[in-house]
């Protein structure tokens, strides 16, 4: 079971995934207010205290930028870290993706119904493809085709 998180200065969405369902059916979500709780690893201990459901994994897309697997979230005095967060909800791992870039790796999964056409033009096949989200700052991401599958970058 993977827990997944958009983590951001106002609000914390939170959901529980199995490979089973996939990303498009969470077994359970639930939404924060982020400035509530003193750490992300607080949030996380009372989401998993409301459910039964054992988790092995998290993924967490945050309000700004990862390094050396740590980040300090926008607007919000937390500084995340992957090795604290994995020891301290018990997890065999945990990953930090800057929240552009974890939108991006969602793009190749967008169905038709998903999109909606603003200009139109000729797709490129494994062509490069872009995420722009104006918000607090103006998120940016890209994904680049190795070969084998797309790769993103914010």
């Amino acid at each position: 079971m993977l827990l997944a998180g958009d983590i951001g200065g106002t609000k914390t969405n939170l959901g529980i995934y199995s490979t089973e369902k996939g990303p498009r059916e969470p077994i359970f979500e639930t939404t924060f207010p982020s400035g509530k709780y003193a750490s992300l690893e607080t949030l996380v201990s009372e989401f998993l205290s409301e459910v039964t459901i054992e988790i092995d994994r998290a993924s967490f897309g945050v309000a700004g930028p990862v390094v050396g697997s740590k980040a300090k979230i926008t607007n919000l005095p937390w500084v995340i870290d992957e090795a604290k967060l994995r020891e301290t909800l018990n997890l065999k791992s945990v990953s930090l993706f800057n929240d552009l870039k974890a939108i991006a790796y969602g793009v190749p999964l967008l169905e038709s119904e998903d999109l909606r056409t603003l200009n139109e033009g000729v797709p490129i096949l494994n062509g490069p493809l872009a995420v722009v989200a104006p918000g607090t700052g103006l998120g940016e991401a890209f994904l680049i085709w190795d070969g084998f599958r797309y790769r993103a970058y914010s």
